[in-house]
């Protein structure tokens, strides 16, 4: 099979070039009803973000199909659509790749390799880039619903030797791409002091969501070393979070001469 991997190459050219991108995370459950996607979708026509994230802790089959379907018509497939799957349900063959997500910062077998290995066979047969992360829950000082689902203990925010650790085993053992995750909803984001060391140590394109709820979190992130911000739950909250951040991207790149 002639799987492309052109979402990887992106991610990593933008991650030498220093230019910065944002994705909008959309929870299935959360975005239901014709009105709901032409909300969205009034948000996103002026303001191309670079990729849709799709997935959540617990999600109807059928909401996260139309989910996809929706995304892809609000952007007239020009936003690249990328699973972030809560579980093996979370997995379709519509979408245009999926984080292969392995929960690195916990111990739970189920979610380090369980689910992988049963979503495994199907991945194989489809066409979706799959981009192999290693996925770190970080404490944003609230309960989430990963750290509940998944039965795992957040990384310390205080700890950030620990989190270089984690991320350094994910490297060797061959792992693409680094998400720091606060979780939806969180309080407090992934500290500035934890995102430069993972940064510096993997030297890979690092994701980082959770508690990022306004431009100043959003530049905190991506000037601590983040390549790619992923708002949420902030954007649910407050509609015109999505214009606010990317205007300021558009500038923030620009500012470092990145075309």
């Amino acid at each position: 099979m002639n799987r492309t991997t052109k979402l990887k190459e992106l991610l990593y050219r933008n991650s030498r070039e220093g230019r910065k991108s944002l994705a909008l995370l959309v929870d299935p459950e959360k975005t239901k009803g014709q009105q709901a996607w032409q909300e969205l979708a009034d948000r996103c026509v002026d303001f191309p973000l670079d990729y849709f994230f799709v997935g959540g802790s617990l999600v109807n089959p059928e909401d996260f199909l139309t989910s996809i379907r929706e995304l892809k018509r609000i952007s007239q497939n020009r936003i690249p659509v990328v699973l972030f799957p809560g579980s093996v349900m979370q997995v379709s063959r519509e979408a245009d790749a999926i984080l292969f997500l392995s929960l690195i910062s916990g111990r739970n077998s189920e979610w380090l390799i369980g689910q992988q290995v049963l979503a495994a066979p199907t991945l194989a047969e489809s066409d979706l880039e799959i981009l192999s992360t290693g996925y770190m829950l970080v404490n944003g000082e609230r309960s989430t619903s990963v750290e509940y689902i998944s039965q795992t203990i957040p990384l310390p925010r205080d700890k950030p030797d620990l989190a270089v650790a984690t991320a350094l085993a994910g490297k060797f053992l061959g792992m693409s791409l680094f998400y720091l995750d606060a979780g939806s909803g969180a309080q407090l984001p992934v500290p500035e002091q934890m995102i430069r060391a993972v940064r510096t140590a993997v030297g890979s394109p690092l994701i980082v969501g959770g508690g990022i709820d306004s431009v100043f979190r959003a530049k905190q992130a991506w000037d601590a070393g983040a390549d790619l911000v992923v708002i949420g739950n902030g954007a649910e909250k407050n509609p015109g979070l999505i214009a606010e951040v990317y205007q300021f991207l558009q500038c923030y790149n620009a500012s470092l001469n990145v075309n």
